[in-house]
């Protein structure tokens, strides 16, 4: 009966989201997928975001992560904090300067053609991975809790697709309310899927403090007495010693969030330079207090399963201590919340790839020949393609079943968003002009060497084992690299040659 209840409510939410979709799509042109035409409003991205950063890893894998390693990703999330002001005011002016519609086109302004499209595919293949592992771990917990205890099963050949189906229907979904409208259509529905993750993390917290017969100063207490809340992590040689985290996560957040246009499309949709940075300033201050309420989760999470002798750990905490012990009406709200930290992990992502490969590869916005309905049908046609990609990535991901999650996702953003950080890095803090054929060749070797260097490093530099450094280390290979293939340019050249001026 409670699986029943629950795909009655997925298909309301769903409905409720094809409403929006209508609503904001009407009138739809190209501008207004790809950047909302530049009249979205700050608060709604501000908060959309919060869904759209935070996803089905954190609110499955954070939780998990507090037994074995206390609340040390809230080093991460201060890391972030940091990262956030970096890009409201670093880089967003830059964009706002340049009227970008895509990112990447600061780096055709700096380098030229090939950079620009190095970046661009960068940022395809890095978010393609990242947003089908998020996707895979909720779409599979669904599957688990939901469509399994449902008697939904589905042989093929001997084989078990009822994980496929599961995940083809998802997509199909996101699919029909993003077709059309973009990120105009997003911003909304980022905003009301935020607001039910949060709702649900709200709940569960006060429902399992109050089951515990604890006030929140008692349970903080008992947290603190069991060691969970430990923040700081202060031996250097293992992953997540506090500065490694901190330096980390705020090169993660210029990273994944500057540099990553799905996270920048919404924020250029903004009217403003100045409510745009009122937008990511907002958004970094409720960020930090949503994780913490994560990780606070996580500890009671692992009170309670003491207390009732459950045995689970890391990813697979919260949901089976949500659907299999807590109340049909808890459990409900949780899997509302997971649905709603499920679609921005996709739809999103989506929209920004078919916005890239669009603007950034085919480059259909520069091509005069193109009327505006060939542009639209081209659209739609490579958006279409990206959800049957992301559809054979959540098989491949279901294919390895690898349970960590968040360790995996971060350790493939570091090779991938590494050499995206040093080409802008490169752009913004030199004024060297780069050799052509420099930036795909240094952006796929350097990954190379870094992966050499950590797996090395145990034994080069006693016991000390990289962890989110490894995105800096990445990042400062490609700036080195980028400079070796790189010369003065004239204004650096005349300004060298100048003799100093007398006192």
């Amino acid at each position: 009966m409670l699986q029943a209840t629950i795909i009655f409510i997925l298909l309301a939410y769903f409905a409720l989201l094809l409403v929006i979709s209508w609503y904001t799509s009407r009138k739809a042109t190209n501008d207004s997928y790809f950047r909302a035409g530049r009249s979205a409003h700050w608060y709604l991205v501000a908060f959309g975001m919060v869904g759209t950063s935070l996803s089905g890893v954190t609110f499955i894998s954070v939780p998990g992560t507090v037994g074995p390693e206390h609340f040390y990703y809230f080093q991460v999330v201060l890391g972030y904090f940091i990262g956030y002001f970096v890009v409201a005011f670093v880089l967003l002016p830059l964009y706002y300067k340049l009227n970008l519609t895509s990112i990447y086109h600061y780096l055709q302004h700096r380098f030229g053609l090939v950079s620009y499209q190095t970046g661009a595919l960068l940022f395809i293949v890095s978010r393609t991975l990242g947003a089908t592992l998020r996707l895979y771990l909720v779409i599979n917990v669904l599957q688990i809790f939901v469509m399994k205890p449902l008697g939904f099963s589905l042989f093929l050949f001997g084989y078990d697709v009822s994980f496929h189906i599961t995940a083809l229907i998802i997509l199909l979904m996101i699919l029909l309310y993003t077709y059309k409208g973009g990120v105009k259509t997003i911003v909304w529905t980022d905003t009301l899927q935020t607001f039910f993750m949060l709702l649900a993390l709200v709940v569960c917290v006060v429902y399992i403090t109050g089951d515990l017969n604890m006030g929140f100063g008692q349970a903080w207490s008992t947290l603190s007495d069991a060691g969970y809340t430990q923040v700081f992590n202060m031996q250097w040689q293992e992953k997540s010693f506090f500065l490694k985290h901190i330096v980390g996560g705020a090169f993660i957040t210029i990273s994944m969030t500057g540099l990553d246009q799905e996270m920048m499309q919404k924020n250029i949709s903004v009217r403003t330079l100045k409510d745009s940075q009122k937008n990511m300033i907002t958004f970094s201050f409720i960020l930090v207090a949503v994780n913490f309420i994560f990780l606070l989760l996580g500890g009671m999470l692992y009170l309670y399963a003491t207390s009732k002798g459950i045995t689970i750990a890391k990813d697979d905490l919260f949901p089976t201590i949500a659907m299999q012990y807590l109340p049909p009406a808890i459990s409900i709200i949780f899997i509302v919340g997971l649905i709603s930290a499920l679609f921005p992990s996709a739809d999103g992502a989506i929209t920004a790839l078919t916005a890239s490969t669009c603007i950034d590869l085919l480059g259909i916005q520069r091509n005069e020949k193109l009327s505006e309905e060939q542009r639209t049908i081209i659209r739609k046609k490579i958006h279409l393609w990206f959800a049957f990609v992301f559809l054979g990535m959540v098989i491949f991901f279901k294919w390895l079943d690898n349970k960590q999650i968040i360790d995996i996702l971060l350790t493939i953003a570091s090779y991938t968003y590494g050499p995206l950080l040093g080409l802008f890095a490169f752009g913004i803090l030199t004024k060297r002009k780069l050799e052509n054929f420099a930036a795909p060749l240094i952006c796929l070797f350097a990954p190379c060497v870094a992966w050499t260097i950590g797996f090395l490093s145990p034994t080069l530099f006693g016991d000390y084992k990289f962890g989110f450094e490894m995105l800096l280390l990445n990042g400062a290979l490609t700036f080195g690299g980028l400079w070796l293939f790189s010369g003065q340019t004239k204004e650096e050249i005349s300004t060298a040659v100048l003799p100093a001026k007398a006192d």
